[in-house]
């Protein structure tokens, strides 16, 4: 069945999530950025307001005087209209950056830094009439016409008690010194949008759960595509074998490479090999360095013997240390008594060696768990005896 069909029930991995992300799908709060760039705007009127009024009062004073001189050099008028618009327009930048700046952190806080191109790239597919019109009916376009319905409700009651309780006193602002006036009409403002900013504070507190509700449930995943990412996840069966072939060739050829520091050889004694090393200094108990089978082990075998490494045939151990220990790591401590004896006798043949003392006997033959060798039957029969009892 195709994933398509499926109910889509299942939350979006974060490997969908940072996908999403990549591709510049973010859950953001529209009444987020509304609420940075009004408050923002806010506050540098408040700022700049008192050096603002005072440029306006000082170029009206200017602007209002007219004079014999003035009446006859008609460049005195360009110049004052331009004087007033340098200061104009270097106050409107100032307060498109402090807004711009809100806008931008608002984004940045609310989902983080978004680096992506695709949202600006062409999608042919917004082309489709059909496309279009079931994006109309989706949970998000629906929450938003809910929420725009509500705050508007909301938005035009509040304006509308406002507007009823100070007419009045906006309206005799026209009987008060300009100066007066201004400063009357800036107070009213003030209030005026502190009321908005509140209403539209409410709103972005609620907007941002809900938009990365709807973001997540836009994501959500049905138990196809589940099973197609853990494939993608996990990678091609055949890509998988590959890579761990490449792995044993390279852990086989580190293994060859350290048979030249091992102490002695263990083998079992054509099917299995397994290089020991011990150095009482640095290590706190023997440890095998290189272990293989069949031909590995006659690889190991024949480098021992020609780097004078002693090797011995003991069968039994050989096969436990070739199941039981890992490369580099200890080996088992319940092999620790047999190990110990193979190395004091290659101790004693190393000295009998440089002439240091008599040759040793024949090689011990180390008891080892019957559990930890492959080839035994004891536990076995030993269930079986059980059973039979």
């Amino acid at each position: 069945m195709d994933s398509s069909s499926q109910d889509r029930n299942l939350p979006a991995s974060q490997r969908k999530l940072n996908k999403a992300r990549d591709d510049g799908q973010v859950a953001r709060s529209s009444d987020l950025s509304h609420l940075a760039v009004l408050g923002a705007g806010a506050l540098a009127i408040l700022a700049l307001s008192p050096l603002l009024f005072e440029q306006l009062k000082l170029a009206l004073s200017q602007q209002l005087v007219f004079n014999s001189s003035s009446m006859l050099q008609a460049d005195d008028m360009l110049s004052r209209l331009q004087s007033m618009a340098q200061v104009g327009l270097l106050g409107c930048v100032v307060f498109a950056a402090i807004v711009m700046t809100a806008s931008v952190l608002s984004a940045v806080l609310s989902s983080g830094w978004v680096l992506s191109l695709t949202p600006v790239l062409p999608d042919f597919s917004r082309l489709s009439p059909l496309a279009g019109l079931a994006n109309l009916f989706t949970k998000k376009k629906l929450s938003d016409v809910l929420k725009m319905t509500v705050v508007t409700t909301v938005l035009i009651g509040i304006a509308s008690a406002f507007l009823n309780a100070h007419l009045l006193t906006v309206a005799a602002l026209i009987l008060q010194p300009s100066a007066a006036a201004l400063q009357h009409l800036m107070d009213w403002l003030t209030l005026g949008l502190g009321l908005m900013m509140i209403v539209i504070l409410g709103v972005a507190l609620l907007d941002m759960p809900l938009q990365g509700f709807l973001h997540r449930s836009k994501l959500k995943m049905s138990r196809q595509e589940m099973k197609d990412e853990h494939k993608d996840a996990d990678g091609n069966p055949q890509m998988r074998g590959r890579m761990r072939g490449k792995q044993r060739e390279m852990a086989q050829s580190n293994s060859i490479r350290a048979v030249p520091k091992a102490d002695f050889i263990l083998m079992n004694p054509t099917h299995f090999a397994v290089a020991i090393k011990y150095d009482e200094a640095t290590m706190a108990a023997p440890r095998v360095i290189s272990k293989g089978a069949d031909l590995m082990a006659m690889k190991i075998r024949d480098i021992a013997k020609a780097h004078t490494i002693p090797v011995l045939q003991s069968p039994v151990l050989a096969r436990a240390l070739y199941a039981n220990a890992e490369l580099d790591s200890d080996i088992p401590a319940s092999l620790y008594t047999a190990v110990a004896q193979v190395l004091a006798y290659i101790y004693r043949l190393k000295a009998a060696m440089r002439g240091e003392g008599p040759m040793p006997g024949e090689p011990p033959l180390p008891a080892v768990p019957p559990e930890l060798d492959p080839l035994s039957k004891v536990v076995a029969n030993g269930g079986l005896a059980a059973t039979g009892a």
